[in-house]
């Protein structure tokens, strides 16, 4: 036995068009008493009226309709129901593809904003939040501030024990970094032992204060590493939006206010 043809749209519609002219009732059967009464046959109607319903848009099968909404009917020829369970089959297998590869898609964006290490943005979506936040406070006037941070200490715990202690250091700042933020603030890593934070409706008094407190807590803090408590910590630099020409912009003077920090506490 032959396997019916793929199905598509045009495939189904001619198909169908060519069983439904070739089934339809011509006049003389309409008009003729028993035509009703043939085994097999249409049944015919036999008054005006009906006969006028049975010419209706309303009852006209819609050759176009879409897939979901054309169910074979048992009266329709092998071909017919064939075609339309298979093309039935073959949207649904394409609307699971479709499913599938916007979950591929956002996985693949959320990897790719990523930092590789630690749970923070990388360099390039940091920086596109920071554009965007510039957007806003040109827009609507909005505060922001960027706090850049510069570890203490880091090249010591990587010579004394190794760039695993290195990498639990990195991860433990960002975390904590990251426990500090509200929603809609972003936290990344620049690169190497740098991080910056992103405050959106912050003015430059009161991210100071939030620097101060997060250097503090990196200073008490410790972090687990072989059964060894180790510490590390860190200077901030704090810069408010001012109307910079870009996201690097920005974000170098807050590094150049870090290093201007970490200059003077020497």
């Amino acid at each position: 036995m032959e396997k019916p043809a793929r199905a598509t749209t045009a495939s189904m519609q001619s198909l169908l068009a060519h069983y439904f002219e070739s089934n339809a009732p011509d006049a003389s059967a309409i008009s003729a008493p028993d035509a009703g009464s043939v085994a097999g046959a249409p049944r015919a109607l036999s008054t005006p009226h009906s006969e006028t319903r049975a010419k209706s848009p309303e009852t006209a099968v819609p050759l176009t309709a879409s897939p979901s909404s054309l169910v074979a009917q048992p009266d329709w020829p092998p071909a017919a129901r064939a075609l339309i369970d298979s093309l039935m089959r073959e949207n649904e297998s394409l609307r699971e593809q479709l499913q599938q590869q916007a979950l591929h898609l956002q996985s693949a964006q959320g990897q790719a904003d990523s930092d590789v290490l630690t749970p923070t943005l990388n360099r390039r979506a940091f920086l596109r939040e920071v554009h965007r936040a510039m957007a806003d406070c040109r827009r609507y006037g909005e505060d922001a501030c960027l706090l850049y941070l510069d570890m203490d200490g880091f090249k010591g715990i990587n010579d004394a024990y190794g760039h695993s202690a290195g990498d639990a250091a990195l991860i433990y700042v960002a975390e904590t970094l990251n426990a500090s933020v509200r929603e809609g603030d972003s936290v990344g890593r620049i690169g190497g032992d740098e991080f910056a934070i992103l405050l959106r409706h912050a003015d430059l008094k009161s991210s100071r204060i939030k620097a101060m407190r997060l250097e503090a807590e990196l200073m008490m803090g410790t972090f687990e590493y072989g059964g060894l408590y180790l510490k590390t910590g860190g200077s901030f630099g704090v810069r408010a939006y001012a109307a910079q020409a870009s996201a690097e912009a920005w974000l170098s003077e807050a590094d150049a206010a870090m290093f201007l920090v970490k200059k003077s506490s020497r």
